[in-house]
């Protein structure tokens, strides 16, 4: 890593010339993880929510995502990443009170899919916010089938230092506002991370294989993969099939061009494409025998459907779209998305991981990001997929500003301009975590054979397990692993009271309603 000169950008070098670079550990980070449920036979569950965890429409920490199998788990956000890590590994031993002989699937690639029809939908009561959930789905389903929805993965949200924005600012000596310079210094962040956020699937990727399940509902698709085994399919050099484009395989996402330039532009693009209507939605229709199929027979449904390695967010009022709390309140935290469930951790996630994403989501923020165009747009995709499905071929060349790079050569820079910012975040610490972290993230580079995705073909190899087994008997490993260290009781009875409250709010909403659901809908989308 010596061997690349490191440049320290100015911002870092503004901060560490006036002492202010000890703000850059006072970031907030929180995690979201999607895990599949399923049954005893490996089969995707096919109960409804268990009652016990709470309303999965107004629960502040456990949820579902698109399927009524797939949970999903919040953390609230923390500076120290230890207990963003604890709070999540919490509410996973109170969810494993309350699962019976269900198992939380411990991979991103879904197994036990047997067809479209066998993944439910989520389902949020009878409020018109829960119809909206609910029908958002139907939509998803009639646009890209549900399959590919059961797919899980790990969200890291990082919400740059308060503190250290106005320090930025000053340093900039910027004239224009500080919510203004916020929002362009977290775009400028998305667009290097779009740059280089291949790195993340190379690195973390754990999904190389997929069972021949998956691809009941699109037998075509199969055509495209190796086979591993008679029930397994694989590229041999894939790090993140979840990441490559065998799930939102969609004519209309691809033509969008989302601007990241700006804020302003970043609202426009989006909302222009929730209201531009898409021939091929319209055919489904809106509303079939008063039933509703869909939202709308627009490009996009609402933002969420726009799927992107990472998010501008800002926290939303009840009913508030989005992009309307964006426009009127700025950026508070990026929602990165990459991530592939760790199978080998029994939360998904490990520390090491953690630290090395804040660090790179400061790197992000702190080199100069110049703005994007329509080809760079193209080039990074490209990037992505290359890495998704041939991330460790050996001699692998990535395309860097037009220009060709091999993966290992770029993979270096990035890691060495790293560097100085890991030893700021580690001041004060003995064990020196963030350097740490990004030797090991060094040892990958350097060595294919020690990335996830590789250790996950090599186990299953030496095993002679195919994918669904070695899924199957690591998730029955986690489940015992939480089931022998229980909450104690006082963390188990602040848990059953959030999902008690939660059972109450939604109770409040369905009763509180008044607008019929058509009026309710046509009052979000004219949200100006």
């Amino acid at each position: 890593m010596n061997k690349y000169h490191t440049v320290v950008p100015n911002r870092l070098k503004y901060l560490i010339d006036n002492n202010l670079h000890h703000l850059l550990q006072l970031g907030l980070k929180g995690i979201e993880k999607e895990s599949l449920r399923i049954d005893r036979y490996g089969a995707i569950a096919q109960t409804p929510h268990p009652k016990a965890l709470g309303s999965a429409l107004t629960h502040p920490y456990i949820t579902t995502d698109y399927s009524e199998a797939l949970l999903e788990f919040i953390t609230p956000p923390f500076a120290d990443i230890k207990q963003t890590l604890g709070y999540m590994h919490q509410i996973h031993q109170f969810i494993y009170s309350h699962l019976g002989d269900e198992t939380l699937l411990a991979t991103s690639m879904p197994c036990g899919i047997d067809g479209d029809l066998s993944v439910p939908i989520a389902e949020y009561g009878s409020s018109n916010v829960g119809k909206m959930k609910h029908v958002y789905r139907k939509g998803l389903w009639h646009r890209y089938g549900r399959t590919m929805q059961a797919i899980a993965g790990i969200h890291f949200n990082y919400s740059v230092p308060q503190a250290l924005w106005p320090m930025l600012h000053r340093g900039a000596g910027n004239p224009g506002s500080l919510q203004n310079f916020i929002a362009d210094g977290y775009f400028g962040l998305i667009r290097n991370f779009q740059r280089q956020g291949w790195l993340m699937l190379y690195l973390f990727g754990a999904s190389p294989a997929i069972c021949k399940s998956f691809f009941k509902s699109r037998p075509q698709l199969m055509e495209e993969f190796e086979e591993f085994d008679a029930h397994t399919l694989y590229h041999p050099y894939a790090t993140s099939l979840r990441m490559s484009d065998i799930g939102y395989k969609s004519k209309s996402q691809a033509g969008l061009k989302i601007d990241y330039n700006s804020l302003e532009g970043y609202v426009e693009s989006l909302s222009a494409a929730i209201n531009t209507p898409y021939p091929e939605y319209e055919k489904i229709g809106i509303k079939v025998d008063d039933e509703y199929q869909q939202l709308n027979a627009n490009l996009l449904q609402i933002e969420n459907e726009f799927y992107s390695t990472m998010r501008p967010k800002q926290i939303a009022e009840s009913g508030e779209k989005p992009t309307m709390a964006l426009k009127r309140r700025g950026v508070l935290y990026v929602e990165m998305r990459s991530l592939d469930l760790n199978l080998f951790n029994p939360i998904g996630i490990d520390e090491s991981t953690a630290r090395f994403i804040e660090a790179f989501l400061l790197s992000c923020l702190l080199h100069d990001s110049p703005p994007h165009d329509t080809e760079e747009f193209q080039i990074n995709n490209s990037n992505q997929l290359l890495v998704a499905n041939q991330g460790r071929k050996p001699g692998l060349m990535l395309n860097k500003n037009g220009k060709p790079i091999s993966l290992q050569t770029w993979a270096h820079q990035i890691l060495n301009a790293m560097q100085p910012i890991c030893a700021l975040l580690d001041q004060g610490s003995l064990d020196k975590p963030y350097q740490l972290s990004l030797q090991q993230q060094q040892a990958m580079v350097d060595n294919p054979a020690l990335t996830p995705s590789a250790h996950i073909l090599a186990c299953m190899s030496q095993n002679n397990q195919e994918f669904g087994c070695f899924a199957s008997n690591t998730s029955s490993l986690h489940k015992h692993y939480f089931l022998a260290q229980p909450l104690d009781s006082q963390t188990h009875q602040r848990f059953t009271d959030m999902a008690t409250a939660s059972l109450q709010k939604q109770a409040e909403l369905e009763t509180a309603d008044t607008l019929s659901f058509d009026e309710f809908l046509t009052r979000y989308f004219s949200q100006s």
